[in-house]
């Protein structure tokens, strides 16, 4: 145990870190600008293009490896693992698509998506289990902050594609290969756990806020620099300087940490952190000092006792010890206190808020995965502008869900699920607005979907870690995200693809062109978030207990670990 002063700098610089890895793991989202490719390309139709997308979308979700061993071995693993896949499989997709290597078949390709696109899982895991852990008192901003660069990374990447690689798909895939690789080599070491403040602190606050005024900025920025740069003719100097300035922008949180070097805040000076550092060997004048130097954060009050905790004892050890009775039996964990993985699937409020974000996720990225063929269907040519818009309200979606649910939790005690009823009722009215096709409408329907499908992903990171602890987040967030690919493989792969290559025989054309293409699948998705919304209902009404437990006072309640 080593005491370091209130305010010191690791946690931000791991969060600024953080961003710019969240950003990286926001490469799935470059499907719909490469997947003209792997059709014209490559020859593929519908059919194979909207299972590629569901390759896309089961990469990029499905963390169950990273989940079980995110508390075995440190963030910079998880993350090195994260690049050599990047690595791998975009390496194989450039080889395509840059014609390097011919014929090559179309089930090593869709393996090698599911290997690039599950980079992002490793990437999510290690940042966001770390700062989970880093922040615990302020999980919804957070989780809004590190998800919502996550959201605006597409826009990012459209701002990249338009401006450095010249809308070139196999640049993109090159660039994909090794740049990422090469930004979490940087970027890796300063993603570490550091014990988090005991208690609410003025200046966190106003970091976050520092941050969240920063992005907003960004997303601001990026689409306007796309739009710009899609309506004028801007040359190639301007161009440039757009995208020097977009990185001065991603490093902006870096800010904070080195406001705390130069001028360091006065009010925290005699208030302190404890950073675990590992175990370590203890002299026996450490033993002696231990009682005189306590920490202000024990492991048990942040919920991560267990985190801390040997796992000497054996089972049949424990059943001995409670037969004599030396220890108590151990109970079940309540709703709030740290689950195993086993013990979260036998609840009900687990499998709710599973299916609860698999309709919703799961219906919003099938939009997302056919977004290019949704707009030529509508006779729209360049559909960078709708990603563009996506990506933006997606990121307004992440940070406002995670930024208002932290408002009102902290202040009413009002349940986070809330949000997502009200933003599945929205999903409803915006499924039969693309029905409609209606002139005008695409771009609106777009944003509105952007903001929805956002605030599902910000909400669900903090509940589950609210319900079910910190000890086993990363392993219960990855279950969780497999509602995505779930969604993505049923409602994208079995429904939109099949229904619009039907459409598309009936016209005697590769590309189907017309409201019909779509109508059928969208009020599908419409009737599916009906049902979406009335589970949430019944998810929130059966939580409200747990959040005016934990949020009676105002703040974040630690519930002691269920662990003994």
């Amino acid at each position: 145990m080593v005491t370091v002063k209130r305010g010191s700098r690791p946690p931000w610089v791991g969060l600024g870190a953080s961003i710019w890895m969240q950003i990286a793991a926001g490469n799935a989202y470059n499907f719909p600008l490469y997947s003209h490719s792997l059709k014209s390309v490559l020859g593929f139709n519908q059919r194979q293009l909207t299972m590629l997308g569901v390759a896309n979308d089961i990469g990029e979700n499905v963390g169950i490896l990273p989940g079980l061993i995110c508390n075995k071995f440190p963030p910079w693993v998880i993350l090195l693992i994260g690049a050599f896949a990047c690595f791998l499989g975009y390496g194989v997709l450039w080889l395509a698509i840059s014609r390097t290597v011919l014929d090559l078949p179309y089930w090593l390709l869709w393996v090698a998506l599911c290997i690039a696109t599950n980079s992002n899982a490793w990437f999510s895991t290690a940042v966001l289990v770390t700062n989970m852990r880093n922040f615990p008192l302020s999980r919804g901003s957070v989780a809004g902050i590190i998800k919502g660069y996550g959201g605006l990374s597409a826009a990012v990447y459209t701002e990249i594609y338009s401006i450095l690689l010249k809308n070139s798909s196999s640049k993109l895939m090159l660039f994909l290969a090794l740049g990422i690789p090469t930004l979490c080599l940087m970027m890796m070491y300063f993603v570490r756990p550091c014990t988090p403040a005991s208690g609410d602190d003025t200046s966190e606050n106003c970091h976050f806020l520092f941050i969240l005024a920063s992005s907003i900025l960004l997303g601001i920025y990026v689409l306007t620099t796309t739009v710009l740069d899609d309506v004028l003719s801007i040359r190639a100097p301007m161009s440039y300087c757009f995208l020097a300035l977009m990185v001065l922008f991603l490093m902006a949180p870096l800010a904070i940490p080195v406001k705390m070097t130069f001028f360091p805040s006065s009010s925290s000076k005699s208030a302190t952190y404890v950073q675990f550092l590992g175990p370590t060997k203890s002299s026996d004048q450490d033993n002696g000092n231990a009682d005189k130097l306590e920490p202000l954060l024990t492991p048990s009050s942040a919920n991560l006792g267990s985190f801390h905790e040997s796992d000497s004892m054996s089972d049949m050890d424990m059943l001995i010890a409670e037969g004599e009775g030396a220890i108590k039996k151990k109970r079940r964990p309540r709703r709030g206190d740290d689950f195993t993985f086993a013990e979260a699937m036998i609840k009900a409020d687990f499998w709710l808020l599973f299916l609860v974000y698999f309709v919703g996720v799961g219906s919003g990225v099938t939009i997302l995965n056919n977004l290019a063929q949704i707009g030529i269907a509508q006779y729209m040519h360049d559909t960078k502008i709708l990603l563009s818009l996506f990506s933006f309200f997606n990121f307004v979606g992440r940070l406002g869900g995670g930024v208002i649910s932290e408002y009102f939790v902290r202040s009413k005690a009002i349940p986070r699920t809330v949000w997502m009823t009200v933003t599945q009722v929205i999903m409803i009215i915006t499924y039969l607005l693309f029905a409609s096709a209606l002139k005008g409408t695409l771009y609106a329907a777009t944003a509105l979907l952007g903001i929805c499908y956002g605030v599902q992903f910000s909400i669900m990171v903090p509940t589950a870690s609210e319900l079910f602890g910190l000890k086993n987040f990363g392993m219960i967030f990855n279950f969780m995200s497999l509602g995505n690919p779930l969604g993505a493989y049923l409602f994208s792969g079995l429904l939109a693809g099949i229904l619009y290559d039907n459409e598309a025989s009936k016209q005697h054309a590769v590309s189907c062109l017309g409201p019909n293409c779509f109508r059928l699948t969208f009020l599908v998705l419409a009737g599916f978030c009906s049902v979406g919304t009335i589970l949430s209902i019944v998810l929130t009404v059966r939580i409200k207990p747990v959040y005016q437990m934990l949020y009676a006072g105002g703040s974040f309640r630690l519930p002691q670990s269920s662990s003994h």
